[in-house]
């Protein structure tokens, strides 16, 4: 890849699960899955990329579950939110370990260790290239991070949002299970919805649908390929008007 090569989007959003962070290990964080993360964003932050990033807490912590085994839905929720919160401060060590300017802001007031989100600073954080971690999903129970992904996508006005997996796209079967299954290249936003894919929940498709933001969904461990689609590359699924 041509390094003097400019990128296609000058603006992006990340959404990272938390399971991504979790490597081969059954639970939490594998340094050295983190570590390379943190050296992908920055790439791109070299690249001037400006760079945001949703992460999961289904390492550390799943509230559906729990409130699914009889726990209260809006405190399993609230502590699946301040698992965000964990996985936000550890990528946020890596990216810094990296010499990189890094802040976390959440949606729940935590001030003592991250910024409260307020969008006019998030956007002057990235116009400053600063990378920017967005924890505590929307502050709100019954949201996913998928939607606060969206949410946070919208707000700042991003060209791109992508969605890291463990796969290389949007299948029509489960690829693990169905050899035969087939990736599409090319998707609509209704199409996602009307067949059911489950590549999001149905309100953060409904809000890129809304706001016209790309979606991209690609597989995070194989290295190099979140640089490839930010500078145009056609890797994985995109979603997207028809």
């Amino acid at each position: 890849m041509n390094d003097a090569a400019t990128p296609r989007y000058k603006r992006i959003l990340l959404k990272l699960s938390g399971e991504a962070l979790m490597g081969s290990q059954d639970y939490g964080i594998d340094p050295k899955v983190i570590g390379r993360i943190a050296a992908d964003l920055g790439e791109l932050h070299r690249r001037a990329v400006e760079v945001a990033v949703v992460i999961g807490g289904g390492n550390i912590f799943r509230g559906k579950g729990l409130a699914k085994a009889g726990m209260d839905r809006v405190t399993a929720d609230q502590m699946g939110m301040l698992a965000t919160v964990i996985n936000a401060l550890a990528l946020q060590d890596a990216i810094e370990r990296r010499g990189l300017h890094c802040r976390v802001m959440s949606a729940l007031k935590i001030n003592q260790v991250c910024e409260d989100y307020i969008r006019r600073r998030a956007v002057r954080h990235l116009e400053k290239g600063r990378i920017v971690v967005f924890a505590a999903g929307t502050g709100n129970p019954f949201f996913t991070t998928d939607s606060a992904a969206s949410l946070r996508a919208t707000e700042i006005n991003a060209d791109l949002m992508l969605k890291a997996t463990k796969v290389d796209g949007v299948y029509d079967a489960d690829p693990i299970k169905h050899a035969d299954a087939k990736r599409y290249e090319r998707l609509t936003y209704d199409d996602v919805l009307s067949k059911k894919l489950g590549v999001m929940d149905a309100t953060a498709i409904v809000m890129c649908r809304d706001n016209d933001i790309p979606l991209r969904i690609f597989n995070m461990a194989r290295e190099g390929d979140l640089l490839k689609v930010v500078m145009g590359e056609q890797i994985g699924t995109v979603v997207e008007r028809g």
